[in-house]
């Protein structure tokens, strides 16, 4: 194979490798904003959990929210 064969094979497998690796990162773009979203779904039903477990720990309706806040900054989230 001569040095312009070997030249061309080499820029279409490049070119072949660059549009792949686009894809991956289109791809994990997606992925990404979709975790980002269940995170945000999760955060929102431990949320919910948190409450009706002080609500059944506190039947007499008064809610002690300092242990929720408290156990929700300590993860960086309020």
């Amino acid at each position: 194979m001569c040095y312009k064969e070997r030249n061309k094979a080499m820029e279409r497998l490049n070119s072949k490798l660059y549009v792949e690796n686009c894809y991956i990162m289109k791809e994990n773009e997606r992925l990404r904003k979709k975790a980002e979203l269940l995170n945000q779904e999760n955060q929102q039903l431990l949320f919910q959990l948190k409450q009706r477990l002080s609500e059944t720990k506190n039947p007499n309706g008064s809610n002690n929210d300092n242990d929720i806040c408290s156990s929700s900054s300590a993860s960086g989230k309020s």
